[in-house]
């Protein structure tokens, strides 16, 4: 059975049917294409025509004249669309009209880096030319860097070697920075919060050496769909960029079906598993000898999945190889090989988590099944757009879990297929963030008086800082490193701070493991001593908890109980950044927090009841965090005739409606936000929401929060008004034993009068 034929039998089949609350048809587009610009050189024409490319499409030709012109643009674009020749075109010419141009491509990861090279050198290898294309990344055997450094026209790498490696030991790449022409960054809307806010000083950094060396290179950046390509690229780089978003590239038909399995328990708005309706579904496109991927949210995921499919698959010799799981964790050869195989077409399924979702070529693919929504518009996108890359059509399946922002994206389909709205937020002058990195640039290269670090324009302040503490010294009008440790060894790219928690599993006395790492404002919740910590499926008991030396010690246990522990969160305003004082009296408030936060007890709670078996103390210190929020101040005229409890159950139901919809608007993970709330909050004497970046200096979510509010709060009551539950589940203000019987009728009153307030 083909595609098209699998279509029509699930448009028929009432019981799938059943399940789906949207089946949305994009109709196939043609292709449209420009002639090769006359400045493309003659033997890169040459190798295309022999490939069957005769043209461009419009936004390849369009990339290749902003190249041209000297402008640093951004190319934003479906998957699958020839992003990849938008930078490749300019840069061959570049370099076969001079040997002695060079050009960096920065990959988010490793697999990207090595599929892209592997491209490159194909188009390199058909012209016959001498141009040297290299990855460098850990991966890199010490015998092959030398050369990298010394004759790689193109060096491909990631921002970690980039940070870690590349710019602290600039004196060994003079060649490259001397000669840089392009700096090429692909995927960027990866880029984005604490990872995106240490990429662009990595950025920083790297330009301040380019300066030094006296090349002037340009920027040429790719993007997946998001509402601020723009904005997200100048963030990066500081510079003003052209946006190009039109794309010219031809797509065939595409179904994108919205599942929901079906309700087992209405009062409690809980489903039928996402796991076993995505095996259901994957088997049958198994079972047609449709190729399909399969992405799922855990490794865990992962590897049951796979091991029911290969069951399925499983010929009379044993042999289920055309079923395939992809992760992290698997060899480079291992993943090398699957990606391979997906391209000779020698695997029929693959079951991946989110490591196959950026732009890897992994031939021609049909349908695509998630189980469970991906987190952002723009990852749904990727990874639906890995099936049905050579114009057949394409099938995509998303299996809604009972989570709730699930719920809200599998019942809203028209937020999910309008224009993008989700903004990748980063904040490159994060207090702790910028120090950091100043840290590193003054290693790598003393910072003359009245030079500014891109466009800070307090850098005298920060090297002054940097000087009183000891970390720098102020001779003859230049700052200097003087401390003695190497400062890029301490900063985690993908995280707030490099204070993660190293976590160790000592079951085997003779063999001590690391299994993981923790970062330090998570771990009192759930590594303090006699919490069961679960990694991979596998129960541990952590055994110590050491802070001093950042490291937790496990043993393996099996038990039938889990730890869930209560964390106590004190909240005092530092200061206030804006103001707004709304009608009705409601006042909007950002401003910078301290937040406090202590463990005193744990619960143990039963696997399969969730039944409290009992309380635990845990003995750890307080946690202060500086970050930014904002809060909604709400008079007495809103509240008038609520009961304590009532409004206490009120803004609960509030604050988990705003944990659902904050994180779809801001492109971010639920953990990077909170909303907590207080029926008399000490600073402002009155009911208060407050919602807060998760990090330590905040990465610009609040204030986002703070000029979308109206939209958010508009949302918040959708997602309430749309459940079909009557007094409170998951899916919405939460279940009714905690927000009360009249909780989702009270935080709905409210909310109407929060919005009233902001329309006035």
């Amino acid at each position: 059975m083909n595609i098209d034929q699998l279509v029509t039998r699930l448009l028929a089949d009432p019981g799938f049917m059943g399940n789906v609350t949207t089946w949305k048809t994009l109709p196939a587009s043609e292709g449209r294409y420009e002639e090769f610009p006359p400045a493309l050189d003659s033997r890169i024409r040459a190798v295309l025509e022999k490939r069957g490319i005769h043209k461009l499409y419009t936004h390849q030709a369009a990339s290749f004249r902003a190249a041209q012109a000297g402008r640093d643009f951004v190319v934003v674009t479906p998957t699958a669309s020839g992003k990849t020749m938008c930078y490749n075109l300019p840069v061959l010419s570049a370099i076969l009209k001079n040997q002695d141009a060079r050009a960096l491509y920065l990959f988010p990861t490793k697999a990207l880096s090595a599929d892209q090279t592997s491209e490159l050198y194909e188009l390199i290898e058909a012209m016959g030319v001498d141009v040297k294309a290299y990855t460098y990344d850990g991966d890199t055997q010490a015998a092959a860097r030398k050369s990298v450094r010394q004759a790689g026209h193109i060096v491909v790498t990631n921002p970690d070697m980039l940070h870690s490696n590349i710019l602290p030991n600039h004196t060994k790449w003079v060649k490259l920075f001397e000669n840089l022409q392009y700096i090429v960054i692909d995927e960027i809307h990866t880029y984005r919060g604490i990872f995106g806010s240490n990429f662009a000083n990595v950025l920083r950094r790297l330009m301040r050496l380019c300066d030094f060396y006296g090349s002037k290179p340009r920027f040429i950046l790719c993007s997946a769909t998001i509402a601020n390509p723009g904005e997200l690229a100048k963030t990066l780089t500081g510079r003003e960029v052209l946006t190009i978003d039109i794309s010219g590239a031809p797509m065939g038909e595409r179904h994108f079906v919205f599942y929901n399995p079906p309700v087992v328990n209405r009062q409690l708005g809980i489903r039928k598993g996402a796991l076993n309706e995505t095996y259901a579904l994957a088997s049958l496109l198994l079972g047609n000898g449709i190729p399909t991927i399969v992405f799922a949210k855990s490794r865990v995921q992962v590897e049951v999945l796979t091991r029911r499919l290969k069951e399925q698959a499983r010929d009379p010799y044993g042999f289920s190889g055309r079923v395939r799981g992809y992760r992290g964790g698997y060899l480079p050869s291992e993943r090398r090989a699957i990606e391979h195989g997906l391209r000779a077409g020698e695997i029929d399924m693959v079951i991946s988590t989110n490591a196959l979702e950026l732009g890897i070529d992994i031939g021609s693919l049909t349908a695509c099944v998630l189980c469970g929504y991906p987190g952002t518009i723009a990852s749904t996108w990727q990874q639906a757009g890995r099936a049905g890359r050579r114009k057949e059509t394409a099938l995509t399946i998303l299996v809604a879990s009972s989570a709730a922002i699930d719920q809200y994206i599998v019942n809203h389909s028209e937020y999910f297929l309008a224009q993008s709205p989700e903004h990748a937020l980063l904040q490159p002058d994060n207090l702790y963030v910028l120090l950091s990195h100043m840290k590193c640039a003054a290693y790598e290269l003393p910072f003359q008086d009245g030079e500014l670090f891109g466009n800070v324009k307090d850098t005298e302040q920060f090297l002054s800082y940097l000087t009183e503490n000891s970390i720098l010294r102020h001779v003859g009008g230049r700052y200097h490193w003087s401390a003695e440790d190497f400062p890029a060894s301490e900063i985690s790219l993908r995280s707030a701070t490099s204070e993660n928690f190293v976590i160790i599993d000592i079951s085997n006395p003779a063999h001590h493991r690391v299994i993981g790492e923790m970062d330090r404002y998570t771990v009192p919740m759930l590594l303090h001593e006699n919490a069961i910590y679960m990694h991979e499926a596998r129960q541990y008991q952590v055994e110590k908890l050491d802070f001093d030396t950042c490291k937790a010690f496990l043993r393996a246990v099996d038990v039938d109980y889990y730890t869930d522990a209560d964390l106590n969160v004190s909240l005092s305003v530092l200061d206030e950044l804006k103001q707004k004082t709304l009608t009705n009296g409601v006042e909007v408030t950002l401003g910078e927090l301290k937040i406090t936060t202590i463990v005193k007890i744990f619960k143990k709670m039963k696997l399969d009841t969730h039944e409290n078996l009992g309380f635990g103390p845990v003995m750890l210190p307080e946690t202060d965090m500086h970050t930014v929020g904002m809060w909604w101040t709400v008079p007495e005229s809103i509240t008038v005739g609520y009961t304590n409890d009532a409004l206490h159950g009120a803004l609960m139901g509030i604050a988990n409606l705003l944990c659902i919809v904050a994180p779809i608007y801001l492109m971010c993970a639920p953990r990077d936000i909170k909303v907590i709330y207080q029926v008399k909050a000490p600073q402002t004497d009155r009911p208060t929401l407050f919602l807060y970046d998760q990090f330590p200096g905040g990465v610009g979510l609040s204030e986002k929060a703070y000029e979308m509010q109206e939209l958010l709060l508009e949302h918040a009551l959708n997602v309430a008004a749309d459940c079909p539950c009557d007094n409170g589940c998951p899916s919405c203000v939460g279940p009714e034993g905690e927000v009360g019987r009249s909780g989702k009728a009270d935080a709905m009153r409210i909310l109407k009068e929060l919005i009233a307030s902001c329309r006035a």
